[in-house]
């Protein structure tokens, strides 16, 4: 069934789901009790991923054809926007992640990570990564190492932390064409990334930051990759072939390639491992699958072509 958007804001649920709309340059807020949208919020320009950490929600601005170069800073409780950060010349900010109370991005036309602070609103350091078009990122646990995928330079791009907070230390490895999709496993001993024009996956061991194995998985363009919370799968959007491809990360098979239609983008997992959801660009929706019988349950109707989504509360 699709459920229909809610005209007027309500009181922030428990748990919430935040979807971005790329489209219209919202933030839609859903009540995944109900598997409705309570409340919406006005962002910048091409919103396409974004950061909570329960209380605020940051929005990397993208932007359509003119470049962004901002992050919305939104007060999820009353559901408004709190500022716009102008981040100046680092445009098209793109993938994004908290870690220790700080916000790290990538701006992909500068070919750099950021790191926002919300206590002082600023940005506190700038990293290179020399790559062309650094577009997600991930980032281990304490943000000691954190990984860009590097969409035309076909590199990941790891920068690790060599002495105190503030320094890092950029190097390269070669994967496949148009990495895109990244992610890392939550025990932090794999980085996986999908490449989006060859139809493989690359797995990097963290411990010695190179390719241990790649994976000939036949999608026809991958576009964004997520760890089960047990770490046990991996799940693959494949937006031309509206496909979700589902990946055991033990015996490296594709187990299951989920038809959900549309444009499959973003996936979110929810913390207790019992659903995923797909936001499907094309028919705005958002798609309920269920992780243990790998079906599709339910749609949210969100807002045209919805992306980046995130999960807040138990």
């Amino acid at each position: 069934m699709v459920v229909s958007t809610a005209a007027f804001a309500a009181e922030l649920p428990n748990p919430a789901l935040l979807v971005l709309n790329k489209g219209e340059a919202s933030l839609a807020i859903v009540d995944v009790e109900s598997m409705k949208v309570v409340g919406k919020v006005p962002t910048g320009t091409g919103p396409h991923e974004l950061a909570t950490d329960g209380k605020l929600a940051f929005v990397a601005n993208y932007g359509d054809q003119a470049p962004g170069n901002s992050i919305s800073v939104i007060d999820l409780a009353t559901q408004k926007e709190l500022r716009r950060v102008d981040l100046g010349v680092l445009r098209r900010p793109h993938g994004i992640q908290m870690r220790g109370g700080k916000v790290y991005f990538t701006s992909e036309l500068s070919k750099t990570v950021g790191r926002y602070d919300p206590q002082s609103d600023k940005v506190d350091m700038i990293m290179g990564t020399g790559q062309e078009i650094s577009h997600m990122l991930v980032a281990n646990k304490d943000a000691s190492a954190i990984y860009t995928s590097n969409i035309l330079s076909n590199t990941v791009t790891v920068l690790k932390q060599v002495q105190g907070p503030r320094v890092y230390a950029a190097s390269h490895i070669a994967v496949g064409k148009g990495p895109e999709a990244i992610d890392i496993s939550p025990d932090g001993a794999e980085v996986w990334t999908a490449h989006s024009q060859d139809g493989g996956v690359s797995i990097i061991d963290t411990a010695t930051n190179q390719v241990k194995e790649t994976l000939p998985t036949a999608m026809k363009h991958s576009n964004r990759l997520k760890f089960t919370p047990d770490g046990k799968q991996v799940l693959v959007s494949d937006a031309e072939a509206g496909e979700v491809v589902v990946i055991d990360a033990a015996s490296r098979k594709v187990i299951e390639r989920v038809k959900v239609g549309g444009i499959p983008l973003g996936i979110l997992m929810q913390p207790d491992g019992s659903r995923a959801f797909v936001a499907d660009s094309q028919s705005g929706v958002v798609v309920v699958l269920d992780l243990k019988t790998r079906k599709v349950t339910g749609k949210i109707e969100t807002g045209t072509a919805p992306d980046g989504m995130a999960w807040v509360g138990k």
